[in-house]
């Protein structure tokens, strides 16, 4: 095995930092900031996104002398430490204008939306008279016949002439007619500025800019980038590596109700994109079939409005300038705004992604880590990154766990996730900045920091493990631009099948399809899943055609059972059916058994060694054994603990493979070598249980066990909205201590650090359940053994005066495994471990 490669994931490069949101809130200082950053760089957070916030005081202009002073301090503190800035290229968000810089300089460039009045009209002539406010444009002026208040007649349209702010139309007898006249208006929209007054629906709230127009977005980049580049162009390219862009929101935050995207002469950009005047009434009415396509149509060409005027000028800004673009568009599923961003980002917020009542595989949420994974992967783009963590606590603000964080870090990993932005680390919690700013914080100002290095560790070397390596499925997802399907890949998740989303505008234009493969960058696939049949267009039927005609399969599902005429696909009546409709040989790359949908699956090729990372999303543990499609040397490497180790096979090929919550592993298998067969032993190891039954010392006061257990600190007096740390103290004794083989102590219930001593010997920390430690027999002694346990719970209870359950339960029990007669350790183990 390379040994090169290997260090490589014991000790992986700074360049696979977490780089989390370092929200600047407060009444900055120079002494502060650096002290930030060097407690940032000593927990191996060795990057950061340097985030102005609501918070700063007004007197701190943003992109003033003193505001930049303050950035160049922070960004000259982190090259003399070899970290990366992602700088920030908004006050708050959404991004786009300069903390309303932009419209100040110049109000026409507001943003805004096309509005429709409705005229109902009676039988005979009917004139309007328009009353337009300043400012506004008519941009259409149609008659409608009705089916109903929501249901419009298809084809009935007709364009109407506007002669001196009037419109005409004449109304036939029994039938049902209206006016629509379409207007160009001022949104209204704002962004969350960084001065307490200045958030949604406060009166200070910067005014958003026209993102559709290119002369307010240049405006936008002459204010932020290059006044940013002005002052710091000597750390661009190294310390400097990316510029943020958040969520770009056309309309603002806030803004009137009922508008749709636009801008001004957008109608015959509308046009010009094939879409047809009459059709606008379908972007409020429903019309049929054709509904759907209509406004399929219409968002994209907003899209391509919007890629023209914002993201492309600053995507080339960020290149010509020698950094990327990065950051997310406004949804979750917006894969094709991803075109221009050099490193494609999405954000998993809110908690609409979770472990809990099946959102970490349903809804269109769930589909935020594969888009920004996808995006890279079919774009050639090494790196690509989550925003993830941000309001995502469950039972109150602060009240997000250590077990939850890490279940969110392998929900993005496994889905090819590689650069992960934990949002956030709060500069200050001072006041309502505590609960009004997306809390929790999640790093400095949170119980877990102590710890936070080997969550930083862990993060780099899967994000390692995902970067510059191939995903091996040949299963292909047919997806829009804006639209992730996830009902029909649910069953791949349950089932370990690995798929990527190819989008219909780089099937047409970037692949290559040859002989029923379909290649574009380093991926081919054999295998086309499509959810949505009715939104396809001729073009992309033509070339699933092709695929189809080469040998390729398609394998499409509706939920409505219809088909496309004349495609030879295989048709199915639910998503369940694609476990048989798939190819066994594109599905048989990994087995699993028992079967369990909990765990998920990534395949890939690094260094032409093969890797499949398996991640436990479940709240149970899992044992069984695993198959691998690859023969050769396997080893198990461990991204938590540290540690490589030779993994024996038995002799019919299967791998033991044991999998508890909230934890992942790594199989690597390199086909070159010879596999370690093992042959399995016909004994059972003798066990004990031993469970701790006396009371416990906890500070000084004994605590007696109620039914095996203790009560729960914040049941205690005047301990409800406690947050720190206690130190519990027991006993045991042992009289033979020769003949153990193994030692394993478990808590049992534990509210969410548990830090264990053993005859003053540290063991180590659990974060999340099981809360069980593996003991070297040699730290136990024959007679009385001492065990300590500090435990550290929720911030939430002193953060939002919340009693959440809290300190160790229990029960505690120790399992002594005895040497079996006679036994001899096996040669050929293999085990390596990082230092630290």
């Amino acid at each position: 095995m390379n040994t090169s490669i290997q260090e490589q994931f014991l000790h992986p490069s700074e360049e696979f930092t977490p780089i989390p949101f370092w929200f600047w809130n407060d009444r900055l200082s120079n002494e502060e900031i650096r002290r930030q950053i060097h407690d940032f760089h000593e927990k191996g957070v060795n990057g950061f996104v340097l985030h102005p916030r609501i918070g700063i005081p007004i007197e701190i202009e943003y992109l003033s002398d003193q505001f930049m002073n303050f950035v160049e301090v922070a960004v000259q503190e982190a090259e003399q430490l070899g970290m990366s800035v992602i700088l920030y290229d908004e006050a708050m968000y959404p991004s786009g204008s300069a903390n309303g810089k932009v419209v100040k300089e110049n109000p026409e460039y507001a943003s805004r939306g096309l509005k429709m009045i409705e005229y109902l009209c009676v039988t005979g002539i009917n004139e309007v008279i328009l009353d337009l406010e300043k400012n506004e444009n008519v941009v259409s002026a149609q008659a409608i016949k009705k089916q109903s208040e929501s249901v419009i007649y298809d084809h009935e349209t007709q364009l109407l002439e506007v002669m001196n702010d009037k419109v005409q139309l004449t109304c036939p007898e029994d039938e049902n007619w209206s006016i629509l006249v379409f207007v160009e208006t001022f949104s209204r929209g704002t962004i969350r500025g960084i001065h307490f007054g200045e958030d949604d629906r406060e009166a200070n709230a910067p005014a958003s800019t026209d993102l559709l127009n290119p002369d307010a977005v240049k405006k936008f980049i002459q204010l932020t980038h290059d006044t940013y580049y002005e002052r710091l162009k000597q750390y661009f390219g190294h310390t400097i590596i990316a510029m943020f862009t958040d969520e770009p929101d056309i309309l603002g935050r806030g803004s009137l109700r009922g508008l749709k995207p636009w801008t001004v002469n957008f109608l015959e950009f509308y046009k010009g994109n094939g879409n047809v005047e009459t059709d606008l009434p379908l972007l409020w009415f429903e019309a049929g079939e054709r509904t759907a396509l209509v406004r399929k149509n219409y968002r994209k060409t907003v899209n391509a409005k919007m890629t023209e005027s914002y993201y492309h000028p600053i995507s080339k800004w960020c290149h010509d300038h020698n950094i990327a673009l990065t950051g997310h568009p406004a949804a979750s599923d917006d894969i094709g705004l991803l075109e221009h961003f050099q490193i494609p980002g999405q954000d998993v917020v809110w908690r609409w992604v979770a472990p809990e009542n099946g959102k970490a595989i349903g809804g269109h949420h769930s589909t935020a880590g594969k888009c920004s994974a996808d995006a890279a992967r079919h774009r050639g783009r090494r790196r690509n990154l989550n925003e993830f963590l941000g309001v995502c606590s469950k039972e109150s603000d602060w009240a997000l766990s250590p077990g939850d964080m890490k279940w969110y870090m392998d929900w993005l990993l496994v889905r090819g996730v590689n650069l992960l932005c934990p949002h956030a680390f709060y500069y200050s919690i001072d006041g309502k900045r505590r609960s009004h700013e997306r809390p929790p914080d999640v790093g400095p100002n949170n119980s877990w920091w102590p710890y936070y290095k080997q969550f930083a560790q862990y993060m780099k070397r899967l994000s390692w493990l995902m970067t510059d390596s191939t995903n091996e499925t040949t299963i292909a997802v047919l997806c829009e631009e804006d639209f992730l399907p996830w009902k029909i890949v649910k069953p791949l998740y349950e089932n370990q099948i690995e798929f990527n989303y190819l989008e219909e505008s780089l099937l047409q234009s970037f692949s290559k399809i040859e002989d029923g493969v379909i290649r574009i960058a380093n991926q081919k696939y054999e295998v086309v899943v499509i959810e949505a049949d009715h939104r396809l267009e001729k073009s992309i039927i033509r070339a699933l055609e092709v695929f189809i005609a080469g040998g390729g399969q398609v394998i499409v599902w509706h939920e409505k059972n219809s088909r496309l005429s004349n495609l030879q696909a295989t048709y199915i009546c639910k998503p369940s059916e694609i476990l048989e409709a798939i190819p066994s040989s594109n599905r048989n790359e990994f087995h699993l058994i028992p079967s369990d949908p909990s765990i998920r699956l990534s395949k890939v090729r690094k260094d032409q060694l093969i890797f499949y990372l398996l991640v436990n999303e479940g709240e149970e543990d899992y044992q069984g054994q695993i198959c691998l499609k690859e023969e050769g040397k396997v080893e198990r490497w461990d991204p938590w603990k540290s540690t490589i180790e030779e993994c024996p096979m038995y002799e019919d090929g299967m791998l033991p493979i044991t999998l508890s919550r909230r934890s992942s592993i790594v199989y690597c298998v390199d086909p070159t070598k010879e596999p370690f067969i093992e042959i399995e032993e016909s004994f059972e190891p003798q066990k004990k249980k031993l469970t701790l039954t006396e009371a416990w010392k906890v500070d000084h006061r004994l605590l007696p066990l109620k039914d095996g257990v203790l009560r729960p600190w914040n049941d205690w007096e005047g301990m409800a909205f406690f947050s720190g740390t206690l130190t519990y103290e027991n006993s045991f004794h042992l009289d033979e201590i020769a003949s153990i083989e193994q030692l394993t102590v478990d808590l049992g219930e534990v509210y969410e650090i548990a830090k264990l001593f053993l005859n003053e010997k540290e063991i180590g920390a659990a974060m999340w359940a099981p809360y069980t430690f593996n003991l070297d027999p040699s730290f136990v002694k024959k007679g009385r053994n001492i065990i300590r346990v500090e435990v550290t719970n929720s911030m939430a209870n002193q953060m939002d005066q919340i009693s959440l359950r809290s300190g160790l339960i229990g029960p505690v029990e120790l399992e002594i495994e005895i040497k079996p007669f006679n036994q001899e350790r096996k040669d050929g183990q293999h085990l390596r471990k990082a230092n630290g």
